[in-house]
């Protein structure tokens, strides 16, 4: 069993709860739109990082991150990508990258806005983390956390944060 950690679209804002939050997790995968390095090598003194690249990240981020993941965890194939839409509105093309990829579980970022959804058609989960940082108008930031067992995803959790602290 493998326990993740999920968030997207952090745009270079840290809070140190996250670092709590994340810390029973074996990965943490980030969606995109981190922001700094600051914050990826925060992420990485928790665990190990799987991330993709965001349409507002730059150098040096893309010197090392990819726009798209497909990777598999247990049974679980993983297809993860920064701006990829949902069930019924993909972006254009990702869904013949799902079905290539045979993925079992799509992580997206880049709405701000948290979604967890299975797919009939495809037969697979959809997972937005929503945005755990400040820039955006999402009124709340998010972070989830779920486990990977075999081929099952399970217990998903959501962490909610004030958008603002005082």
């Amino acid at each position: 069993m493998v326990s993740i950690g999920l968030l997207s679209d952090t745009h270079g804002y840290w809070d140190n709860r996250y670092a709590d939050f994340f810390s029973p997790c074996d990965e943490i995968w980030h969606a995109g739109d981190i922001g700094s390095m600051e914050v990826y090598n925060k992420l990485m003194e928790i665990c190990s990082v799987r991330a993709v690249v965001g349409n507002c990240d730059g150098y040096p981020l893309r010197t090392f991150l990819r726009p798209e993941l497909s990777f598999t965890v247990e049974g679980v194939n993983v297809f993860m990508t920064h701006i990829g839409g949902y069930p019924g509105k993909y972006a254009p093309g990702i869904a013949a990258k799902l079905v290539a990829n045979k993925t079992n579980l799509f992580i997206a970022g880049h709405s701000h806005i948290l979604k967890a959804v299975y797919d009939h058609k495809l037969k697979l989960l959809h997972i937005n983390p929503g945005a755990a940082g400040l820039q955006g108008w999402q009124k709340v930031r998010t972070l989830a956390r779920f486990k990977i067992d075999g081929e099952k995803i399970k217990d998903l959790e959501i962490k909610e944060f004030p958008l603002r602290t005082y």
